[in-house]
């Protein structure tokens, strides 16, 4: 079965998504972008299931111990280096292949929708995978110095969608800060399986 892959993020204009460790803009809260990220990624399309979230290592340990493992969601994280799932987390794997081969075979009958919340090189890994892909990115639209990016939005592969279920429309403002939610699917919809 081929299913829809999520990614959920948010962006500085120049795609920047973090700085040591953290979110660009901390200390300042985004709450309601927090609330957004937290219903998207925890409410399942289908009664007595779970969404999952795959995590690079570094995004893992970025959340505050308090808040892992997310709650509401089957947790994944990703580590060469790790030889068990670290404290919290329900599942580990090498990589991101064998995260959706977990996710098939044996959380098959509980897993719904899955969500890629970071890093770079995950969320790199799922924008060039084959299959409908979704990124759910909240255009923060004041700069931050970061140190992590995301990477570019190729508008030959991705298009923007005019609106979608559950995502608020409109400029959106927090603290000073103001932001907008966008959907992008992808283009290259090509059923070879």
């Amino acid at each position: 079965m081929s299913r829809i892959l999520n990614g959920i993020v948010a962006t500085c204009p120049d795609l920047g998504i973090g700085r040591n460790g953290q979110l660009p803009w901390h200390p300042t809260r985004l709450n309601e972008e927090f609330k957004h990220f937290r219903r998207m990624t925890s409410t399942p399309s289908m009664e007595g299931k779970k969404n999952v979230v795959i995590m690079g290592r570094k995004t893992w340990f970025s959340i505050p111990e308090k808040n892992r493992p997310l709650n509401n969601r089957i947790n994944i994280v990703l580590s060469r280096q790790l030889k068990e799932p670290p404290p919290g987390a329900h599942h580990l794997a090498p990589d991101f292949c064998s995260a959706l081969r977990l996710i098939d075979t044996q959380l098959s009958d509980q897993a719904d929708q899955v969500w890629v919340i970071g890093g770079s090189s995950l969320y790199k890994e799922l924008m060039e995978s084959q299959g409908t892909r979704r990124l759910f990115v909240t255009q923060v639209l004041k700069q931050f110095e970061c140190d992590t990016f995301f990477p570019e939005i190729c508008p030959a592969k991705y298009s923007l969608l005019p609106e979608f279920p559950g995502v608020p429309q409109g400029m959106q403002e927090e603290n000073g800060i103001q932001y907008r939610f966008e959907v992008y699917e992808s283009t290259d919809v090509t059923k070879n399986h």
